[in-house]
């Protein structure tokens, strides 16, 4: 009786890592949302105690002068990272992939992978708005 209790409670174990493990295969290879982000990278640096990430952070700035926002990814490919460390100080668009749900902060700290940089070529200044000229009229 022990012995059929004991292979019961092994064949769930082995049903619920089994599970796990596809949830997991899922999460990481399946997309939420897909999209790019622009900004300077503010910092990038590769961290954890047993699962060593990429972990980065950009300001993304409107318009001069505003305060601005910040956006938390993690990238999975050391080769992208070199790349975006190779961009720091330039403005940057960095193409990312959400993935929810993913059962452990192994595979990054936050939901945002990035898979792709490129460097934003300053184009020409934006046109300044336009001040009427003359006398002002009053009522």
């Amino acid at each position: 009786m022990g012995g059929k209790v004991a292979r019961w409670l092994l064949l769930i174990l082995v049903a619920a890592l089994v599970l796990v493990g596809i949830w997991t295969w899922m999460t990481l290879n399946w997309s939420f949302s897909e999209g790019e982000r622009a900004g300077y990278v503010q910092k990038l640096s590769k961290k954890g105690w047993v699962c060593k990430t990429w972990e980065g952070e950009i300001a993304m700035v409107t318009m001069p002068g505003a305060i601005p926002e910040k956006f938390e990814f993690t990238v999975p490919d050391d080769a992208v990272a070199q790349r975006i460390n190779a961009l720091s100080g330039n403005r940057v668009v960095l193409i990312y992939q959400q993935h929810k749900f993913i059962p452990s902060t192994c595979f990054g700290e936050t939901e945002y992978f990035v898979v792709d940089v490129r460097e934003v070529k300053d184009g020409p200044p934006l046109p300044m708005p336009s001040v009427p000229q003359g006398r002002l009229q009053t009522p």
